[in-house]
């Protein structure tokens, strides 16, 4: 196998989805231990390789629109080139990552020949059809590297780390009630914060609600509910960057998630994670991590995939609180 100095890993743009590559990262430092490596990344997911022994640096590549999008890639290929890497790995599946590569100059570009870009890879892989790995997301990254050939076997079970960061839990339970890409993800707000509520009253503990800045009245929902209970509660949402909140769960005793990039960040530090499935499919997209419970009802319907519920949302609203109660305690007694 072909030794490489430095390599440059272009990460994927969604926070679960980071997460999710996280195993095939740790497997590129592994199989080259003396390499730089360098992380090229949006800056709301960039924190994520910070707390990890993933890469020697992180390079922003910031979004923009119309012309500063062309100036920003301009900006970012000619800051690759002067770096002169030897080879780059491309873990996100668009065009623009194969195309900054390129114009980058980078001598050996390895992906998925998918978004019409193998023309500007010098290894396009063919991606795995159905069937030929587990459906887990996880595995596609792992899979580009076993074609590739830079790693030999996928593993049974892929396990994400952020290891940097120490884990001292404290009376917190983590609340995340919103989900990105539509509501049909989302448990009820009502049904969380009765959850919540029912738990640290159980455990003596508070709550911490946590989202986006455009779920901070959905959060406040959830919080105030949880206060007319008498349990104290914040909500956090839009007050963290990536890196405080996840150094805000990595202090959560528990945390309870619909299937969102909070409940991989949750599952990947450890943290006994409650996560509400749906709309999505749990054997593509559930967390990974050595304290996990999923709640589902498994309705004709689901998973459908789909971002809106076009009738009843019966995959939600048929999971009481009871239900979510009970897994978070058996996980918490089996922690």
């Amino acid at each position: 196998m072909r030794s490489y100095g430095s390599i440059l890993i272009r990460a994927t743009n969604w926070v679960g989805d980071a997460i999710l590559s996280l195993p095939a990262v740790q497997a590129v430092r592994a199989r080259f231990p003396g390499a730089r490596i360098a992380v090229l990344a949006r800056p709301w997911v960039a924190d994520i390789y910070r707390f990890g022994d993933f890469a020697d640096e992180i390079i922003l590549y910031k979004k923009c629109s119309r012309l500063a999008a062309v100036r920003e890639r301009l900006r970012v290929a000619g800051e690759l080139r002067r770096r002169r890497f030897d080879c780059a790995l491309l873990l996100q599946n668009a065009f623009d990552a194969a195309l900054i590569t390129a114009l980058a100059r980078i001598p050996v570009r390895i992906g998925y020949a998918r978004d019409a870009r193998g023309w500007l890879l010098t290894h396009p892989i063919e991606p795995p059809q159905r069937g030929e790995i587990p459906r887990h997301e996880s595995f596609n990254y792992l899979e580009l590297l076993r074609r590739a050939g830079w790693l030999d076997l996928l593993p049974p079970r892929p396990e994400p780390s952020l290891s940097r960061i120490a884990r001292q839990p404290e009376p917190v339970i983590g609340v995340s009630p919103g989900a990105a890409f539509g509501s049909a993800k989302r448990w009820l707000p009502e049904r969380f914060a009765a959850a919540a509520a029912e738990l640290a009253r159980r455990c003596t503990a508070t709550v911490c609600v946590f989202g986006s800045p455009a779920e901070h009245s959905l959060c406040e929902q959830v919080a105030a509910e949880i206060r007319a209970c008498g349990v104290e509660a914040r909500n956090l949402a839009g007050a963290t960057s990536l890196d405080e909140f996840i150094r805000l769960a990595a202090r959560c005793m528990l945390f309870l998630s619909n299937d969102s990039g909070a409940m991989h960040v949750a599952a990947a530090l450890g943290v006994p994670t409650v996560a509400v499935f749906g709309a999505t499919d749990p054997e593509a997209t559930s967390p990974l991590g050595p304290r996990v419970r999923l709640v589902r009802e498994p309705v004709e319907c689901s998973p459908c995939l789909l971002r809106e519920c076009p009738i009843d949302h019966r995959c939600m609203t048929r999971v009481n609180a009871d239900r979510v109660v009970s897994a978070a305690l058996e996980l918490l007694d089996a922690s």
